[in-house]
């Protein structure tokens, strides 16, 4: 059975001051890519993920998400769909309990599900965490546990796409990593989802990416 299409881009191009970092880029992900992005350093593979998600704008391009134009979605709808999540996330004040809530106060979080108890301690179960990790000072947390608490806040919206910049980047030891990627290979296979990888880690994009796709300038 074919599997839907979620996500295309074409012809995309961007330049970084005067240097030209990719062109006539064409990007498609289906239900169940796990896309390992694969460049140098310095080749824009942040800037491509922030520019999936609308929040840089590309010079040169075309996007369609489920098969409609981001105007026939706006802005907020579509990032809440194609959800980035930063290699170096942020905290607000409060528990870790109060960052996972406060998102679901904003219009394009209504009426999607809300806030789940139950399914953010299973996922901390998966993690090896227990139900203590929400009562935490969320701006006390390492670099580690905020990549955590910024991969649960992502998920419990279930984007159609998912964008990961070096999210295990700060984790303390491979079972950890382990964990977050067997999480996300559950939660992709639990619906028509897709993500897209960056990571500074070779093995891990072998190992968990479904396809790769290199940059080229």
């Amino acid at each position: 059975m074919d599997r839907p299409q979620l996500l295309s881009a074409a012809g995309l191009e961007r330049r970084l001051g005067d240097r030209l970092l990719w062109s006539q880029l064409d990007l498609a992900l289906a239900g169940g890519d796990r896309l390992g992005l694969v460049a140098p350093s310095g080749a824009g593979k942040t800037l491509l993920l922030r520019t999936l998600a609308l929040l840089d704008p590309p010079e040169a391009g075309t996007f369609h998400l489920l098969g409609r134009a981001p105007a026939a979605w706006g802005l907020p709808r579509w990032r809440a769909m194609v959800l980035y999540l930063a290699q170096r996330p942020v905290a607000g004040g409060g528990t870790v309990a109060a960052n996972l809530r406060a998102p679901w106060r904003f219009r394009e979080r209504r009426g999607r599900g809300g806030w789940s108890y139950e399914r953010i301690t299973g996922w901390l179960a998966a993690l090896g965490r227990d139900a203590s990790f929400l009562d935490y000072d969320a701006e006390r947390l390492s670099g580690g546990e905020l990549q955590l608490l910024a991969l649960l806040r992502a998920l419990q919206f279930d984007p159609t796409v998912l964008l990961l910049d070096e999210p295990t980047a700060s984790l303390d030891g491979a079972t950890t990593t382990a964990a977050v990627e067997a999480l996300l290979t559950d939660w992709l296979a639990a619906g028509p989802r897709a993500c897209v990888l960056i990571s500074h880690d070779g093995d891990q994009i072998e190992r968990f990416a479904t396809r790769t796709l290199e940059l080229q300038r």
